[in-house]
């Protein structure tokens, strides 16, 4: 098992094991290490708005500069800015310093490849043997050959572009009025000005970063606010990000809310009325609701699911060559346009339809019946694999069988020290009663 990567890098409280600039430290030093056969070595780092993010910026910056790499500085931007940029600047890799959905207090590290997209897993634990290796303390650089740091001026403009060029050259967002709720992170200035630049009358929510009110009380976590600005004001469309913009959560005309899997059922019937749902496939997670894989499914599109993060969302589009896959929490990818899950861009992509086809976006989102979902979160102080926790297979198998259609996620969280329990089925009573049985079992046995 890997000791400092999650789902989706590492990710803790900041100032707290992992998350220490002692390990950002080492971790600048083994990814500068990990390029330095390479003709061009140039890092570039991207945050959000964490007042953290200033202690693992500088220690992510030391270790690569000690190690001979150029570093590129970004500043706040979203994680798919970063994404992008590490691809159009021909750096050998991209750092996000961001928590995604977290509270402010804490913080986390993802990394990016040349090609834009998320490590692997074989090459995170390759990272992290070289974080823990004794010997790996001498490897450094000396005198002329240690790296430099400098600020990229122009990183907004040029994410600000690509974004744009999503929109087809013929559609603007004239007439239309839309919400945005920017959740005080990293979007907070790129989201307005790319909406207002095509057209749009907008209307901004979470867009005061102060380092302490990312995510509070607003974004795609707390959406409530952002439906009552919708209705008050008559807008077309809401829009909910995350503290790094890598996912969304919309709100219609009506104030009504449409998670990722509304988002993922409107697209693939739209790519598959033009012919360009490629593989004829969709890419889910095991948390995707039923509803929507039997939704697809009768619409003859294929529907496969993978575990938790859009990483294992993308690894599949790319092993089945399919375009479109995504999280019911709002991470949407388009393999087409981007290597990652990107709220702005999906964005984009859904008002794009509404003017095309000259309807509200109530029209054009199909209605599905979905599956009830019961979620629980245990905080434990030790995770382990679930086959691993004597007992708790067989209470999850004989939950399971007592269900008469239905199914039953039992998993360590990724990015938190919780066990997410997720039941699924048509009976919301039976639901509760079963997840909190298996709380309590876990709680007993981990808390």
């Amino acid at each position: 098992m890997k000791k400092l990567f999650g789902t989706d890098g590492i990710r803790g409280e900041a100032n707290v094991y992992p998350m220490l600039p002692e390990i950002a430290l080492k971790l600048g030093r083994a990814i500068g290490y990990l390029f330095k056969d390479r003709a061009s070595q140039k890092v570039i780092i991207g945050k959000d708005t964490r007042l953290s993010g200033y202690i693992f910026e500088s220690a992510l910056v030391a270790g690569l500069c000690s190690m001979g790499v150029s570093v590129g500085l970004l500043g706040p931007l979203p994680t798919p800015a970063i994404a992008f940029l590490t691809k159009d600047m021909r750096a050998e890799a991209g750092i996000v310093i961001s928590a995604s959905h977290n509270p402010y207090y804490d913080n986390g590290i993802k990394i990016f490849n040349s090609l834009g997209f998320k490590l692997s897993d074989e090459k995170e634990l390759e990272i992290e043997k070289l974080i823990f290796d004794p010997e790996f303390e001498k490897e450094r650089k000396f005198r002329e050959e240690i790296g430099r740091a400098f600020r990229i001026k122009d990183a907004v403009g040029r994410y600000a572009v690509y974004l744009k060029s999503v929109v087809p050259a013929h559609i603007n967002f004239e007439g239309l009025k839309v919400v945005i709720d920017c959740a005080n992170g990293a979007a907070y200035h790129i989201g307005p000005l790319v909406l207002s630049e095509l057209g749009a009358e907008v209307i901004c929510m979470g867009c005061s970063p102060n380092g302490l009110n990312i995510n509070q009380n607003c974004g795609a976590l707390y959406p409530e606010g952002l439906r009552e600005k919708v209705v008050q004001t008559n807008a077309d469309i809401g829009i909910a990000l995350d503290g790094d913009a890598d996912r969304i959560v919309v709100v219609n005309e009506k104030g009504e809310l449409l998670d990722g899997d509304d988002l993922i059922a409107t697209f693939a019937l739209n790519l598959k009325e033009k012919g360009l749902l490629k593989a004829n496939t969709v890419v889910g997670t095991i948390m995707s609701n039923l509803g929507l894989e039997k939704f697809l499914k009768g619409h003859s599109i294929e529907f496969r699911r993978t575990p938790v993060g859009d990483r294992y969302v993308t690894m599949e589009l790319l092993k089945i060559g399919g375009v479109l896959g995504g999280e019911t929490s709002g991470h949407i990818i388009f393999l087409d346009k981007a290597t990652t899950g990107d709220g702005l861009l999906t964005a984009l992509r859904l008002i794009s339809l509404m003017k095309e086809k000259e309807k509200s976006l109530s029209e054009i989102v199909p209605g599905f019946i979905k599956y009830p979902q019961i979620t629980k979160n245990v905080k434990v102080k030790q995770k382990f694999p679930v086959e691993q926790i004597p007992g708790l297979p067989e209470l999850i198998k004989k939950a399971e069988d007592s269900l008469k259609i239905g199914r039953i996620i039992v998993r360590p969280s990724g990015t938190e020290p919780k066990y997410r329990i997720t039941i699924e089925t048509d009976d919301s009573t039976k639901a509760e009663t079963l997840a909190e049985e298996i709380a309590s079992f876990i709680q007993k046995k981990l808390g």
